[in-house]
């Protein structure tokens, strides 16, 4: 199994006060925000790769330095491929990304388009898609929901990856959690571009919710562009793959998702998909 989607958050350091205090509406409670990975191993079994990656979004208080994510994977390289973070509303953001790729040797980009607070279509972003599509170097970015209140909920929404597709149609793009509560939107992307899919990182425990979405694609035929993620720390592997399984046994009024189409994506190699089994490429280029 692969998780395309878990985070390196090493202390409580990297977040605001407001960032930490708005967190609890994510579950009604405070939840675990550091990174343990003692802990993401003891509920991952059977997980043999996992995708991690920090954040940066100074608007919303959080920021993960990449070069304490490229330390963390080089102590588990056999088990952690790292992605480097970006806010591109912050001066320098383009050599920050050339460093953590040519230098940190990070294998792809995260974004977080609402909590940094940027359209990922805009054209002043040209530059990041570019470099990305002749690096071969994936992006994975957030979609859907936030709990952080300055956060604008418009530029976070899956749609705007169909401009992005359009433009750069060779960047494998993953939209994470399915664009919740947007479902609709990001399965319509996913079908319509070949190389963007969704994860169902952190969907679990609203389990009404998941099935709804998972009918979707059922319905759309867009099973196989849908990725498993954990989003550690805020869930874990053992309770997303129980979650999953048990969304195979609902029964809505004869309304069923296939539970072979679950372990499907359970099963699924997202690396390859990704073009993250091939080695690193490195394209010589000139920042804006």
């Amino acid at each position: 199994m692969i998780d395309i989607h878990a985070h390196y958050f090493p202390s409580p350091d990297i977040y605001s006060d407001t960032f930490l205090e708005e967190s609890k509406r994510m579950r009604g409670r405070p939840i675990q925000l550091v990174t343990d990975y003692s802990d993401y191993w003891a509920k991952a079994e059977g997980v043999s790769k996992t995708v991690v990656f920090g954040g940066k979004a100074r608007s919303a208080g959080l920021w993960v330095n990449d070069a304490d994510v490229a330390a963390f994977v080089d102590q588990h390289p056999d088990r952690l491929i790292g992605f480097l973070s970006l806010d591109p509303t912050q001066e320098g953001w383009q050599e920050e990304m050339v460093f953590g790729h040519r230098e940190l040797k990070l294998r792809g980009i995260k974004l977080m388009p609402m909590y940094a607070g940027f359209f990922p279509q805009d054209r002043s972003l040209d530059f990041l898609w570019r470099y990305a599509s002749e690096n071969q170097l994936p992006v994975l970015l957030h979609t859907g929901t936030t709990f952080v209140s300055n956060s604008r909920l418009e530029v976070t929404r899956p749609v705007h990856i169909d401009e992005v597709a359009i433009r750069f149609p060779e960047v494998k793009i993953v939209m994470a959690h399915l664009g919740h509560p947007y479902e609709g939107e990001a399965i319509a992307v996913i079908r319509k571009h070949a190389n963007v899919y969704s994860d169902i990182s952190a969907l679990y425990y609203r389990p009404f919710q998941l099935f709804h979405s998972l009918m979707l694609a059922q319905e759309y035929g867009v099973f196989g562009k849908i990725l498993l993620g954990s989003d550690y720390p805020i869930a874990n592997m053992q309770d997303t793959l129980a979650g999953l399984r048990k969304i195979g046994t609902f029964d809505l009024g004869g309304f069923r998702v296939c539970p072979d189409a679950i372990e499907e994506i359970i099963r699924r190699d997202s690396l390859k998909l990704l073009g993250l089994c091939q080695e690193p490429r490195f394209v010589s280029h000139e920042t804006p």
